[in-house]
Order: C-alpha cells, then structure tokens, then sequence
C-alpha cells in the first residue's frame, strides 16, 4: 500500500538534483588540489592550455569557461571553479585538468569526456498517450545530449503526463544504444499498468456540517456509472480551497484543512481529508480608524448586513470592495485597507484601518495607435481632463466613449497609471487600435416589376479622421432610380454642434400604391450640458411627391388615396426636434444603460406646403445585465400621427407594423400588422436575452415581440395584441450590424425568417 501525507502549512523540502562528480571524479579532484598545493611553492607559470577529447563542443567555448589564462600563476581554486564551469554546461560526463612540468613553468591539459549525442528515440508500450503527445511533454530530440540528469527529467515528464490521463502507477524505464561515434539510441519503453480511480473520499472532523454537503462543493468525486473518478492534484487543491470557502461563509471563520492523505488501496485511491470546523461566528459591529475624506457613519453605510446575522466572509470582502470604489473615485488609488477579525463571544466585530495616502491627479492623457482618427476627435470622448483628480468610473466611461465611436477594434486597453512625481500625481495612456470606417458596394437584383436593377453605394462613418459621416447610394434600372446623398458633421468648426443634410430622390412601392419623393433636409444639433448623455436635433425638410395607384389596385384603394393619384406632384415642408439620451455602456453589446428617443415633427400649418399632420414618436430601451454576461434588453415605442386644418395625414407616414426595423414584430411579413394603408397609432413592445458568441461581435438572442396599431386609441385591446418570439444572431461585418432572427407566430402557429441591416434597439 502506498500512502502519501500532505500538510498544508508546512513546506515539504523537494529534492534538488545536482551535479554530483562519481567518486572516482572526486579522489582525482581531491588528489589534483594536494598535488597543486604541494608544487605551489615550485615553479607554477602556465605556459600553456590544451584541450583534448572533444568532439562535438566547440575549442574555444571550453576554454571560454577556464578562469586559468595563459600567463596566470596556478590557483587550485580557479582550477576548481574551472572544472565546475565546464560541468554546469551539462555536456560533460568527465572533465581532468592534469599538469606537466616545462622548464619555465607548467602545461595544463583539460580533458573532457562527453554526454553521447541522441540519434534516435523510439517508445514502445504507450497506448494510452501517443508518441507524438509524449515527445511533446518531454524535452528530448534528436541532438540533445543524453545524461543521467537529462533521463530523469525525462521520467519525470511522462509519469506525469500519464499521472493526467489517470495512470498513476505508470513505470517506464530506458535502454541506450551506444555507437562507435559517440551516439544513442534512446529506447523508451512504458508499462501503463491499470487506470487509477478514486474509490472513496472521507472527511473527518465535520461536525455541524453534513459531509455530503461538503462534498456537493468539490469537482473531485469518486468513480461511478457517470464519473471517471480521476484524481487531478490541481483541481483537488482547488476542492480544499472551495470547501473552506463554503465554511467562512457560513460563519465558521477558523475552518482549515489540518492536513489529506491519498492511499492506495488495491489499485485505487482513497482520500481522507482531516479538517478543523471551529464554532459559528455572527456579524457583530464595524469600526473604522483612520478615515480621513470620507465619515465612518458613510463607510459603514456600505456593509450591508445585520446583527447577529451568520458572518459571511465572501459577503464582508464584497462590500470592503465597495469601500475601495468610493476611495478610488475620489482619487485615492494608493489607499491600503487593512481589518482586524475581532471575535466577542459568538460575535466577529471589524475593526477597518485605512491608510488614505496622497490623493493621484491626471497629469497627461496620452492617446497611442490612433492612425486614421484625428486626437482631437477621439479627446472630445473623454470626460476626465489633465489636471482632475483620477477617477475610476471616469476613467472606464471615458474608454467605452471611444469605443462607442465605432472607429476601433475591441482590443484597446488602458497602459497601467504611470506615477510622475512625489504627489502620486498620474499619467494615462489608451492604446487604440483602428478598423475599417467606409465600406462600398455594388450588385443586381431581378424584381417582376422593374426587370434588372442594379446598386452602388458608398458610405464612411469617419471621414478624413474627423468622424464625418457620408453616404451615397444609387439604385437604377427599369422604372427605379434611387438616389441619396447624405453628410453628417457632429463637431462643426471643433464645437459640439452637429450639421448636416440628405439630399433624395426615391421611389418606394407600398400594397395599394407607390410614392416617388424629391427632396432634402438640413439638420442642427447641440448636446444639453444640463443633462448627461443626451442631445438636442432640430432638422428642416422641404420635399416634393408624387403618388400613383398601382395597376390592378385602384378598387382597393380609399378616396384618399385617389385624391393624391389625381393631385401630381405635392410639397410637404416640416420641421423636426428630436430628444435623446443614451447611457449605454456599449452601444453594440449594452450590459447597462438607457436609450431615450423622443421625435416630433410639424407639417404644413404656417409653413406652407400641401400637407398639414403632427407626428410623435417615443421609445425608450433598457439594458441590464443579469448573470454571468447575458443581457436583458427591453423596449417600448409608442407612435402618434394626426391631420390638421381639413386635411389627413399622408398615407407613407402612417404607421406599418411587422417584420424587422423601428417598427418590426417578428413573426410578421413586413408592414402586415393594421390598416391596409397604415394606422394613426402604434404601440409595440419588445424584448430581448442577449448572449455574447465573440464578445459584441458576435451576439445570440432570444426575443419576443408584441404590438399593433390602429387609427383611434380607442381602438387598443392589450388582448388583440400581434406577438411573435423565437431566435437570433447577431454579426459585426465591415458592411454594418447583420443579422437573421427565426420567429413563431402566436396568431398563426407559423414560423417566418428575417433578414435585417442594422438593430432593432
């Protein structure tokens, strides 16, 4: 029976292998140093050094290893040191230095004998392992020199490969072939012997606590039907760890390991882990010393706990962290927090000793790796400035800002503060690394209506570094031409006021009827330094349109619709506001965070044109993170459209539920939900679970989505609602947010498949 103790606390000496000379090497050694020491008096100039026996080292590297130089008087000590040198190469199974008498002095000739050279390795009996697997875990190949130190080494590296796979009683053992020139052949040859499992594992001294239970908390289990019972020394060190763990936060603070003992017995491991429960201690009250910036009544705020609650250590440590965050927001990254475990009776009171320190200011925010993004452009993102105190959150707010931009890859990270003087006083450096800002793209399309029609589009979010936006896009061919033309500058003159335009002409085809459109609007915004993260747009559109009854529609289409295919052309003149604030935290993958849309637009009224209607439209998202990296993404949208002064509103601005987009609720063929020729209102409601695949490049969803509309609010039933859920994913491409969703629908049992550009959220 082999048994192995382990006691953790004391440090179990390891044998250190050494180079050891065989006796015979240290008489020779020892004999050497009394005959220098008897000719020392004599004549002992070296005159001359020779190196014999050497095949495959170099002359000169040996010689580079002597601390004896022509010229030198002889040193028994540095003929010693000498020798050693030459065998710390471990090239070198034998090394002499022998002395010859000359007229003037003496001749030292240094004789070595080398390790053999490696030719060939082979294994034999390795069924478990691979030779591949096995020459990988070691360090042998062909060249290497084969020692009795290199051998062991060997050994040792493939019982522990074996060890792994959970072949504890694994032996292996070498046969050399040994040539003429000084070369071997290496046969290794493995007895694997039987698998070892574990058979049982026991724990004593567990007195108030089951020790079922306690096993529930390890990952190390005995062999069953569904458990291979391997024994991993790492992983079972970890069980020990964890096990305490569960025992601190249960109350019982003094719980450890007294020590483990792994036997085995008839083939097989039996564990038995010796631990010390203690008693169970109860939360008692906290104390602070040393508490400068901030009151001890708002540093105890943070321990959240009651008395006489089970003291629980995991829980305690949490909330001394949030004591850190409050410090290190203030700027106090050098801050220590030490604290004492005072037990009174069953109760633990702590005693929290802070060392404030100094408090760090910013010196100098570097921005590296930036090549096609002007500084300028990316510092206009940060919302901490050379010469304010550090501040955690600032810090992070102001890296998700950039990020956010959409101009760089996920890889940027922020360089450790760099202390700049006796203060603590900081530098900070963000490493970007820029991505594909424009994109271009052409193709053709075969539609029944239009025959051939062909696409070109060019579009970049960062135009010339400056973060313009432009886009244009052309789509020609049968009775299609499409075109667009758009600029967006969102620091105008290097302020925060954002310009821009959209210049169009398009044709949209819609059930009943299309609309052709010719036109353009300007655009104005400032963000609100009153209010964090949002922004204020006030836009100007002046276009004309044309609508047209589609052949085979016109007894489908209302005495509206005909009035407008009679009218021609018609100009609509509107202006535009829109509120937002986003506080996303990541506008691709949102963990946290808001994102608040209000829209307003007037038409007509005293600003002429041939169209009188008042639209709203409201949406606001939430982002949540929930466990582990799954976020929780709900919306609400709410849209109302009404005529005014005799006239309704036009027919392509009422609103058309279903599908993918701002108004979608997949699970519905696009624009399917409401009136034939749209809704005055809409109301839908959306939610998803997001799971990142590669990080925000790649995201999985499950969602569902509820809505309708409808021309009076009158008209809403919460029970008459269209809903649809199902699966999706998200991609990250050069060309956009690409994404696929499979959707049930709940009114028709049915599933149906979108393809969408761009989010939903």
């Amino acid at each position: 029976m082999e048994k192995q103790v382990h006691t953790p606390g004391l440090q179990q000496k390891k044998p250190v292998i050494l180079p050891v000379l065989e006796n015979k090497k240290l008489v020779l050694l020892l004999g050497l140093l009394m005959i220098f020491c008897f000719s020392f008096a004599q004549n002992s100039l070296i005159l001359d050094i020779e190196i014999t026996g050497n095949q495959n080292i170099d002359t000169e590297l040996i010689r580079s290893m002597l601390t004896l130089e022509i010229g030198d008087m002889l040193d028994p000590e540095k003929a010693a040191k000498s020798i050693n040198n030459l065998y710390q190469l471990g090239v070198f199974e034998d090394v002499l230095i022998e002395k010859e008498n000359l007229a003037q002095g003496i001749s030292l000739v240094v004789s070595v004998k080398e390790f053999p050279i490696v030719d060939k390795i082979e294994f034999s009996g390795n069924k478990k392992i691979s030779t591949n697997k096995l020459l990988e875990s070691i360090e042998l190949k062909s060249g290497s020199y084969w020692s009795p130190f290199l051998q062991k080494e060997v050994e040792a590296a493939i019982l522990a490969a074996y060890k792994e796979k959970g072949f504890h009683l694994a032996e292996v053992t070498f046969t050399e072939e040994l040539s003429d020139e000084n070369l071997v052949n290496v046969s290794i040859v493995v007895d694997e012997n039987k698998k070892v499992t574990i058979k049982k594992i026991r724990i004593h001294g567990n007195k108030l606590v089951r020790a079922n239970k306690l096993m529930g908390k390890m990952k190390t289990k005995k062999a069953s039907l569904l458990r291979s019972g391997k024994f991993e020394k790492d992983k079972f060190e970890e069980d020990l760890t964890n096990v305490i763990n569960y025992y601190n936060k249960t109350g019982f603070i003094d719980a450890h390991i007294v020590s483990w003992e792994q036997n085995l017995v008839d083939g097989n491991f039996v564990i038995d882990i010796y631990l010390f429960e203690g008693k169970e201690y109860y939360f008692g009250k906290v104390f602070v010393v040393g508490n400068q910036r901030f009151t001890e009544n708002l540093i105890v705020q943070n321990f959240k706990f009651k008395e006489d609650e089970v003291f629980n250590l995991e829980k305690f440590n949490k909330q001394l962290g949030a004591v850190t965050s409050m410090y290190y927001e203030e700027g106090y990254i050098y801050a220590n927090f030490d604290h004492e475990l005072q037990k009174v009776g069953s109760k633990v009171n702590i005693q929290l000793n802070i060392q404030e320190n100094t408090r760090a200011k910013v010196r100098k925010i570097q921005i590296k790796g930036n090549k096609k993004t002007k500084e300028k452009i990316i510092r206009r993102q940060l919302v901490i400035s050379p010469g304010d105190y550090f501040q955690q959150s600032k810090v992070m707010r102001s890296q998700q800002n950039i990020y956010n931009m959409g101009f760089f890859e996920p890889d940027m990270y922020l360089d450790n503060p760099t202390i700049i003087n006796q203060n603590g006083d900081v530098d900070l450096a963000i490493n970007l690394n820029d991505k594909v800002s424009g994109t271009a793209n052409g193709g053709v399309a075969l539609n029944s209506q239009d025959g051939l029609v062909g696409q070109l589009a060019v579009s970049h979010n960062n135009l010339l570094g400056n973060s313009w936006q432009a886009a244009v896009k052309w789509e020609f061919g049968g009775s299609t031409q499409n075109f667009s033309l758009s600029f967006t500058n969102p620091y105008f003159q290097d302020t925060n006021t954002l310009v821009g335009f959209d210049i169009y002409l398009t044709t949209k085809e819609w059930d009943t009827y299309k609309v052709r459109t010719s036109g353009g609007s300007v655009k104005l915004g400032r963000p609100l330094s009153f209010l964090n993260y949002s922004r204020l747009v006030a836009g100007y559109s002046f276009y004309a349109k044309k609508y047209s009854i589609l052949s085979g529609e016109e007894d489908n289409a209302s005495q509206t619709l005909n009035d407008l295919d009679a009218a021609g052309w018609q100009n609509t003149s509107a202006v535009s506001l829109t509120f937002s604030r986003d506080s996303r935290d990541n506008v691709f993958f949102p963990t946290s965070g808001s994102n608040f849309i209000l829209y307003s637009e007037f038409a007509g009224g005293p600003l002429q044109g041939d169209f009188n209607y008042f639209k709203q439209i409201s949406q606001v998202s939430w982002f949540t993170n929930t466990v582990w990296k799954l976020a929780l993404r709900t919306k609400w949208r709410f849209g109302y459209l009404t005529g005014y002064g005799g006239k309704e509103a036009p027919p392509d601005e009422r609103f058309y539920l279903g599908g993918t987009g701002a108004d979608g609720i997949r699970g519905y063929a696009d624009r399917s939900i409401g009136p034939r020729e749209g809704g005055l209102r809409e109301m839908i409601f959306s939610c998803e679970y997001g799971a990142p695949i590669a990080g925000d490049q790649i995201v999985g969803l499950l969602f569902m989505d509820s809505g309708n509309c409808f021309d009076k609010l009158e008209e809403f039933n919460f029970w008459e609602l269209k809903t649809g859920a199902g699966v999706g994913i998200r991609i990250r491409s050069p060309f956009g947010l690409i994404g696929f969703d499979y959707a049930h629908n709940f009114e028709t049992k049915k599933w149906e498949p979108h393809f969408q550009f761009g989010t939903t959220f």
